[in-house]
């Protein structure tokens, strides 16, 4: 059996005006696309990828972009302020999360300011101090399970960052990396 031929009953139809996406490619039941620009080019998805997990952009922008014969797993966020790209073939199991920014302001007075928009207006259509650093993952890498990615990180090509850890910077071509801070394990051939 053909792996898309197992998930044809669990495909979901893509939201046109929230992303563009390859023919080929399917949102699974558990996806959820966030794309608070409405502009549909933010969120890019090549052809043969799989998406189960969160894919968000936020209102004062982002972009993310992710290529051919990729898979995002169950539980898994990408969330976007800035730039995350995702190279050909990469795997990214579940519960992993990816971010280009801080999330929330590193001053106390400007983080309550921005939780209270969020709780009283939503998610702010200007973008508060998240110090944003484009998030790009290259081909052939897998992200295992409970993998955290951090703003500014390059993932090498062929690289492989282990279950559960914390990526704060590049990993280079074909090198696994594990733990809290990540940390090379070994060189793979």
């Amino acid at each position: 059996m053909k792996l898309k031929e197992l998930f044809v009953k669990k495909k979901i139809e893509a939201p046109a005006p929230l992303i563009n996406m390859g023919e080929s490619s399917m949102l699974l039941e558990e996806a959820k696309i966030e794309n608070y620009t409405g502009n549909k080019d933010a969120i890019a998805i090549g052809e043969n990828t799989y998406i189960r997990g969160r894919l968000l952009i936020y209102p004062s922008g982002g972009n993310i972009k992710i290529g051919d014969w990729c898979y995002v797993g169950e539980n898994t966020n990408v969330w976007s302020a800035n730039s995350i790209i995702i190279g050909n073939h990469v795997l990214i199991a579940h519960n992993v999360n990816i971010f280009d920014h801080d999330t929330h302001p590193i001053d106390f007075m400007e983080r309550r300011e921005h939780f209270n928009h969020i709780i009283t207006k939503g998610h702010p259509k200007v973008a508060p101090n998240w110090n944003e650093k484009p998030v790009i993952i290259k081909d052939d890498a897998w992200i295992a399970c409970g993998a955290i990615i951090l703003k500014g990180v390059t993932i090498g090509r062929g690289a492989i960052v282990a279950a559960g850890a914390v990526v704060t910077h590049d990993v280079e071509d074909f090198t696994i990396v594990a733990g809290n801070p990540a940390k090379v394990v070994r060189k793979l051939q």
